[in-house]
């Protein structure tokens, strides 16, 4: 486990080492010295420490190689301890101009540094370098093109030997230099030794000739040119077994991911008549976070993000103690599925006593340094620093605090971030949600951050979701989100602690519903309207509910609050039920809005205490205010029951006016005792025959009986 994981070095990229200083110099001959290059400062995850050292290689810096020298390396010391390598490299000068800048190469000048040719990082299905074809980086750089933004005709991909080359179309003509050339090596030697850039001075030297002919004689250079080259997503390695015969590429053979439109001049020796027509490259992938990858590209993750098994796994495999926060952010399926400890971001919890907006210096101090506490900050800063560019998902322990919502709904982490998994709701109240958790799920739900809970409750996946209308929403089974969004919503109400006698009758009802659902073309009941069934989670009526609802394959949902034994609590501690697909989650002191997100278009009440009362009582508020629009509300039970519980309070409101003008509510409620009288009620209001809402009567028993 690592408070910042090896992946997220980015000081270099993981298959270079930063340049290479020249500490001594022996001539061997008036055309090569040798050279003994010290590079420090390597990234501690430079490949080249792990794979056989005849696979690293010394790559000289272009502007050496243009001017005629060439850089072999002989002998490799790497340190991985000490993060240095040793090399010795045998400069030659190619041509006059060549053997000149030997001469102006000094001990502290920077020449060059080492790639790592890992094979099994080798470009291998040309379409991972087809499709970057006409996409571009955060900056509006194409990712790959030779020319244009929607890369060119010039550009032919091919599979030889089990990897991807491109073959880049030469232009006609080659590069030359001009006299003044001669005055400017002594200032590139000072310029080498100060570790200034050159490259684009040296080209102020160089001229274009059109229709010189592009062979090659011994002991010269021929510099030849593309389009301009632009990469992003690989380094490119000219593939100098693939040149045509007689003629070879300077060790200055590697393109980098940054290079834009300045890879464009080649650097050849040897001897050969026949005219070089292109260049062929090969091509070698950035570690997975650089790599510019689209989600939409990536099928063996979503594979395994379609895999509910492979999503447990991978939280398995994060780092203990479990009451620590710890992240990590994956784009790609072979990552995931290899996942270790030492991948995640570990973080200790640190509870925060914030000042609050009366010290507003203290508080925002304090608040940025909870944010940088949290495991996920360093893949969210580097996403928008611009060091991650593959898209990707976020696997945290626990649901992101509502203090990193500016973080999570930046601009670029919103395109770069394609969707949260979480095991646990919160690490303080372990499955509920606070309200500031909601609200930040209503946040990225709107900006299309899809958030997923791997709930070990229920072994599903679920993800959360907002009906269209609503500014709530519930974590639903992937499978079944479709369906949570168009269904009609049915809801129990009732006691936790009696589960009563009406269990078969409410099976019959559900049952005449699904049956109704043919015959009706009600918006809210029609052949293509799914249903769904909402509790509040328990024990009890509840349970009742949900069971049922399992039975029959109806969506059955849940808003459970936390009922767990407080101090001075005379709440009975409420289980959740193990009958729950798809549920939202509440603490106790949002009791209030965790009911006004019921949402339920036809309520069914059975026998319950003071709780029930409550929700009573809401849903009569709801239609009172025009919240939602007169639906029938279903009282289950005996009639003299229900007149004990609502008629006496009903009537003394309606002799004391305290309800005025809305004493239709009444006309709401209706008294049933069984399934077939409920389906009576249901097929009247969805025909349209129902008296029901303004319009209907006023029943001075405060509901409506039928028997």
């Amino acid at each position: 486990m690592n408070d910042i994981p090896i992946a997220l070095d980015y000081a270099h990229y993981d298959l270079v080492t930063p340049d290479g200083t020249v500490t001594k110099l022996t001539r061997i001959s008036d055309q090569s010295v040798e050279a003994e290059v010290f590079i420090e400062d390597i990234s501690r995850n430079f490949v080249g420490f792990q794979i056989e050292p005849e696979c690293v290689f010394f790559n000289i810096k272009s502007t050496l190689a243009q001017l005629g020298l060439n850089g072999i390396g002989q002998t490799y010391e790497l340190d991985e301890k000490n993060r240095c390598a040793q090399v010795k490299v045998l400069l030659v000068g190619i041509g006059s101009l060549g053997v000149e800048m030997l001469n102006h190469i000094n001990p502290g000048a920077v020449i060059g540094k080492l790639f790592a040719a890992d094979e099994r990082r080798k470009v291998r299905d040309p379409d991972y370098l087809a499709r970057m074809f006409g996409r571009c980086d955060r900056w509006g750089r194409p990712l790959l093109s030779l020319g244009g933004l929607q890369g060119s005709k010039d550009l032919i991909l091919e599979k030889i030997d089990g990897r991807t080359v491109a073959y880049l179309t030469l232009q006609n003509g080659t590069v030359v230099y001009n006299p003044s050339i001669h005055h400017f090596l002594p200032t590139l030697g000072q310029a080498l030794m100060a570790g200034y850039p050159a490259r684009d001075i040296v080209r102020l030297h160089q001229l274009w000739k059109t229709y010189t002919p592009r062979n090659i004689e011994e002991n010269e250079l021929l510099l030849v040119r593309t389009l301009p080259l632009h990469i992003r997503t690989v380094f490119g390695r000219v593939v100098d077994s693939l040149l045509s015969e007689g003629y070879h590429h300077t060790t200055a053979s590697i393109l980098q991911p940054d290079t834009e439109a300045s890879g464009d001049i080649y650097e050849l020796y040897g001897k050969s008549k026949r005219e070089l027509t292109d260049i062929p490259l090969e091509f070698y992938t950035l570690e997975p976070y650089r790599e510019h990858v689209f989600f939409s590209d990536r099928d063996q993750l979503q594979n395994c993000l379609d895999d509910s098994s492979s999503l447990f796994q991978a939280f398995t495999t994060a780092p203990e103690p479990q009451e620590d926060r710890a992240a990590v952010f994956v784009v790609k399926g072979e990552q995931m599925l290899n996942l270790t400890p030492e991948d995640w971001v570990l973080r200790k919890t640190r509870l925060h006593e914030f000042p609050g907006s009366a010290q507003k210096e203290r508080q925002a101090l304090m608040v940025e340094r909870y944010i940088h506490q949290q495991p996920s900050y360093p893949f969210l800063k580097s996403i928008d620093d611009g060091h991650i560019t593959s898209e990707g998902i976020l696997l945290t322990r626990y649901f992101p605090t509502p203090l990193m919502k500016r973080m999570l709904l930046s601009d670029q982490v919103q395109r770069c971030l394609k969707g949260i998994y979480f095991l646990y709701p919160s690490a303080s109240s372990n499955v509920f949600f606070s309200a500031e958790d909601r609200a930040l799920l209503h946040d990225l739900e709107k900006f299309a951050i899809p958030v997923y809970w791997v709930d070990d409750k229920t072994g599903h996946i679920l993800r959360y979701s907002q009906k269209p209308d609503q500014d709530s929403g519930m974590f639903v089974p992937k499978d079944k989100v479709d369906l949570f969004l168009k269904a009609t919503t049915f809801g129990i109400y009732g006691s936790n602690l009696q589960e009563g006698v009406f269990e078969s009758e409410l099976k019959e009802l559900m049952q005449g519903i699904l049956a109704m659902r043919d015959q009706m073309t009600h918006p809210l009941l029609n052949i293509e309207t799914p249903i769904a069934l909402v509790t509040g989670g328990g024990p009890g009526a509840m349970e009742v509910g949900n069971r049922v609802a399992k039975e029959l394959q109806i969506l059955s949902c849940a808003n459970i609050v936390d009922f767990r034994q407080k101090d001075c609590s005379l709440v009975n501690e409420q289980l959740q039920n193990p009958y729950i697909e798809a549920k939202m989650t509440y603490r106790l002191d949002k009791l209030v809005e965790r009911q006004a997100e019921f949402n339920l278009d036809f309520p069914i009440f059975l026998y319950g205490g003071i709780g029930t009362d409550f929700e009573y009582t809401l849903e009569e508020v709801r239609r009172k205010t025009g919240a939602v629009k007169p639906t029938p509300i279903l009282l289950f039970g005996e009639k003299e029951y229900w007149k004990e519980k609502v008629t006496s309070r009903f009537q003394c409101n309606l002799k004391t006016g305290t309800i005025k003008g809305s004493e239709w509510v009444s006309n709401c409620f209706y008294c049933i005792r069984n399934a077939k009288e409920g389906l009576a009620i249901y097929q009247k209001y969805f025909l349209g025959e129902l008296p029901i809402g303004k319009e209907g009567p006023i029943i001075d028993e405060g509901f409506v009986s039928l028997f």
